[in-house]
């Protein structure tokens, strides 16, 4: 007799365990299956995540597994180990990181293999007689075509012929799985020569250690990126390469496609259930040897790893806000202990963190400094925008980004504007009264879409008729909030009316292959603008791009976040870069209402290491990351006074905690989320920053300090991206 231990697939923590079964005589069970088994007076599903010879409970009070779910185990001993790493270390439940492991559809059975019919001619056909003429028509369209879709020949030429054939053994109709493939552009791509700098790097990243591959905008880091791959797969190893946005898997996959074939699989939450369910069965079964995709990637079931790639390493959606809550790197790093494999990091702006690791000799640094065709980086022009308003320009565009923009229009070029906030307008106000429009379930402002004329809410998705009259006093003198992209697009229409326009943030990329859409038909359109959020800062490679235009570039850097002034110097420095690709310098049209600001000094001189040397000062004597760590604990509840009572027993004992190792806490602090509500949820926090020195003892001291018994959901979050 032998025995499982069991995960039940129920994302609750008063089941976060691991349960033991008796395995049935007749069930050759293996590690890493999903099962079906009996849960009180239910039936429910499980993972097997370990079998033994000895139980740990009575037998006769144990339950025997129902039934296997699949023909194969799904869950691969690495990702077990991940499991334990991650529920370890994040303090995650159990169900919830082996659901990130599998494509969702796969798990609730809503998507399986796509088995299709095809027709094909007999070795020794009989010719129809004269008169069955659809009959003749297959069997010639068969000699020409060869194997066809049974759909195909039915509904061409009439199933009552494809029928009678079938009688007289003209034709045999078979099934066969046919794989959902992913849509990419087709582009012919010559092997570039490497340039020294490319050359060395590659050189330089040789062992299986930690690499941090910083490159300015440009420098041809992708080519870096291919040739390790290349010497990857001649070592008969596999590739994962992760981008920041779904926006860059087109443009990346089909320069992977172009070298790579039928080797590279996609994963990303863009493609449909059918292809990421195919995509994924390619890459468990080997099928597929590099895998691209976004930050979900980092979990592909793909073995024998032999690099992991982490391009723009310092953006913000490596790390998950939602639950289960984690960051990239750390999973890539356990990926890389455990394969003993290569971790590249790359970036023009790497991260705080990540740089100083370079510095200390925990990663090893790789630069290449200048861009791979020679050319100057593009002149950043700064325009204060309080000197324009006293000018009498109260316009969106200051006179010089106008002026820059007919410019590029006359040459029949291309040009990118940059503002991070999507919509017409950032909220609707009353002018009398104050009133701002917000959202019934969360504690935001909504954001006016002009083109649905509709009110939005960018939390829960939720929709609300615009304002024309004010609902608490009755005014119709409303006012709009701060531009988006839809109000930018707009005005640039009544500069530029014959120009083509293109809009790229959520709205406009929600369809199916919106991103490859949009962006195809900007390369091929000049003189066109492509107007966008983050979305289009990073990665993209246009030659024919010589102005990009920063609308509100203060927009990041008076957010209430430690990082705000880091992520105002990568956000101005990557989407700077996306001009002055090719033959012609580029130019950048910095808009800002602080002008004398620091950060606006280094980016303008693209002074990476003089921006870095302040900031980390700045965070040493303040005591932030990455001298310090911030653990956030968030509670969630649907009624408020339960989540603040239960904050509240938490806090005394975590301060208990503090006075017990009063050497070890730089910040500790209990509060409402500067977000109270999301999604009817009232939202409290515990915010803590803790020395280094101890950082493991004390670290576990503190999550024992939450009561595993409450009602609130409670979520960790370590140095989180956002503290709202």
């Amino acid at each position: 007799m032998k025995f499982a231990k069991v995960i039940i697939d129920q994302d609750a923590k008063a089941i976060d365990r691991e349960f033991e079964y008796i395995i049935p005589d007749d069930l050759d069970l293996s590690q890493g299956e999903r099962v079906n088994v009996p849960f009180g007076n239910r039936t429910l599903q499980g993972f097997v995540v370990e079998i033994k010879d000895t139980a740990e409970y009575d037998v006769k009070k144990l339950k025997k597994i129902i039934s296997r779910i699949d023909n194969f185990a799904v869950i691969k001993k690495e990702m077990l180990e991940l499991m334990k790493y991650m529920a370890e270390h994040l303090h995650l439940k159990l169900a919830s990181i082996l659901r990130l492991f599998l494509p969702a559809e796969m798990r609730t059975g809503k998507v399986k293999e796509l088995i299709v019919r095809y027709v094909d001619l007999a070795q020794n056909y009989e010719l129809p007689s004269k008169n069955a003429k659809k009959q003749i028509e297959i069997v010639e369209y068969l000699k020409a075509n060869g194997r066809t879709e049974f759909s195909k020949i039915s509904n061409e030429f009439g199933y009552a012929a494809l029928s009678a054939l079938e009688k007289k053994g003209s034709v045999v109709i078979s099934t066969q799985e046919k794989k959902r493939a992913v849509e990419f552009d087709k582009i012919e791509k010559e092997r570039n020569k490497l340039t020294p700098l490319q050359q060395r790097a590659v050189e330089t990243i040789s062992q299986n250690k930690t690499y941090l591959l910083h490159g300015v905008t440009g420098s041809g880091k992708t080519e870096v990126y291919m040739n390790l791959i290349d010497r990857c797969l001649s070592q008969n190893k596999t590739a994962l390469m992760l981008v920041p946005e779904i926006s860059l898997t087109p443009q990346v996959l089909a320069n992977f496609k172009a070298r790579f074939g039928e080797e590279v699989a996609l994963i990303h939450s863009g493609l449909s259930a059918g292809e990421r369910f195919d995509e994924w069965r390619r890459i468990f079964f080997g099928e597929a040897k590099v895998v691209v995709g976004a930050r979900s990637a980092i979990f592909s079931p793909i073995e024998n790893l032999g690099i992991i790639i982490i391009d723009e390493e310092h953006e913000q959606s490596y790390v998950s806000e939602n639950n289960p809550r984690y960051d990239t790197h750390d999973i890539a790093e356990f990926r890389r202990s455990y394969n003993n494999c290569t971790l590249v990091l790359g970036s023009a702006t790497p991260s705080i963190e990540s740089y100083t690791k370079a510095l200390d000799g925990e990663y090893v640094l790789v630069e290449m400094p200048v861009r791979v065709n020679g050319m100057e980086m593009p002149t950043i022009k700064v325009i204060d925008m309080m000197t324009e308003l006293r000018q009498g320009n109260s316009e969106i565009f200051s006179v010089s980004l106008l002026a820059e923009l007919d410019n590029v229009v006359k040459q029949k070029k291309q040009a990118m504007i940059f503002i991070n906030r999507r919509g017409f307008a950032s909220f609707q106000r009353c002018r009398d009264c104050g009133y701002v429009a917000k959202c019934a379930d969360c504690d935001v402002s909504l954001v006016y879409h002009q083109a649905e004329n509709k009110l939005k809410c960018h939390y829960c998705g939720k929709r609300y008729r615009a304002l024309d009259i004010c609902p608490s006093c009755g005014s119709k003198n409303i006012k709009q909030g701060a531009v988006g992209t839809e109000r930018v697009v707009s005005e640039l229409k009544k500069f530029f009316p014959e120009v083509t326009i293109y809009r790229m943030d959520n709205d406009t990329t929600s369809t199916k292959n919106s991103h490859r859409s949009i962006l195809s038909q900007f390369r091929e359109t000049k003189p066109a603008i492509l107007v966008g959020t983050q979305m289009i800062a990073k990665g993209h490679d246009f030659e024919d791009v010589i102005l990009v235009g920063i609308i509100d570039a203060d927009q990041s850097l008076y957010q209430a976040d430690y990082r705000s002034i880091e992520k105002t110097f990568q956000l101005v420095t990557q989407v700077s870069g996306r001009a002055g690709r090719s033959k012609q310098q580029g130019k950048v049209i910095l808009q800002t209402y602080s002008p004398r600001h620091y950060v606006y000094r280094f980016a303008q001189n693209y002074d990476f290491k003089g921006f870095f040397q302040k900031e980390a000062n700045l965070r040493k004597v303040t005591n932030f990351p990455p001298y310090t760590k911030i653990i956030r604990i968030l509670f969630q509840h649907e009624n408020e006074n339960i989540v603040a009572k239960e904050i509240k027993v938490c806090y005394n004992k975590i301060q208990e905690l503090k006075e017990k190792h009063p050497d070890d806490f730089v910040y500790l602090d209990a509060m409402k989320s500067p977000l109270n509500r999301i999604k009817s949820q009232y939202r409290y926090q515990i915010l803590m920053r803790l020395k280094l020195d101890n950082i493991d003892e004390i670290e576990k001291e503190v999550y024992s300090c939450i009561d595993n018994n409450l009602k609130s959901s409670v979520f960790y979050e370590i140095n989180p991206s956002s503290l709202s």
